[in-house]
């Protein structure tokens, strides 16, 4: 576990070079979950470490396999300056601890809710997961494990999210795009929704 983290630690400094500051959460029941955080010019990048030191397994299987299933990381990134963003901090260790916890596999298109806003006066409760492999490239593993994926988090109004669960995934991003949504302000109105 130590060794796959200090990759996955390795592969975040070489995509976004060193972190600034961390903070780390330990849930009852779960392993520890770190957040580090980058500052590339006006944009603050949050990235978990922690999340992928146990392969993530289908909560209908009665005993998961310890080497075998997919692994991720959790990034969200913002504009810096405009909000206390730096709350966050907990709510992204709730998200990675989900698939101890919950046993969820977090995978692109689906959503994760906090319940609460992301930081304090966050117009989101809950965020898309975006697919891998743009910002920080998947880490490979030694057979037979998966690789590590570094899933970006984009975060979704009240709105967005009940748009999301009619339409899918695919529609809200199209409609992200088509609207030239800045999805890293902290402080944005959701898109314009028919």
């Amino acid at each position: 576990m130590g060794e796959i983290l200090a990759l996955v630690e390795a592969r975040l400094r070489t995509a976004l070079g060193e972190p600034d500051a961390r903070a780390a959460v330990t849930f009852l029941g779960t392993d520890r979950i770190e957040v580090l955080r980058f500052v590339d010019g006006d944009v603050v990048r949050y990235a978990t470490l922690g999340m992928s030191a146990q392969p993530m397994a289908d909560p209908t299987v009665a005993l998961a396999d310890p080497v075998k299933g997919p692994r991720a990381e959790l990034v969200l990134s913002v504009r810096a300056g405009l909000a206390d963003t730096d709350k966050v901090l907990r709510g992204l260790a709730v998200l990675a601890a989900s698939p101890q916890v919950e046993g969820l596999i977090v995978a692109p298109g689906a959503s994760l809710d906090l319940g609460e806003p992301l930081w304090p006066g966050a117009p989101f409760s809950s965020v898309l997961v975006a697919e891998s492999g743009g910002l920080v490239e998947d880490l490979e593993l030694d057979e037979p494990m998966e690789p590590v994926r570094f899933l970006p988090l984009l975060p979704m109004t009240h709105n967005e999210a009940a748009w999301k669960r009619v339409r899918g995934a695919q529609e809200l991003q199209e409609r992200w795009l088509s609207h030239g949504t800045d999805l890293r302000d902290p402080l944005r109105a959701s898109v314009t929704l028919d």
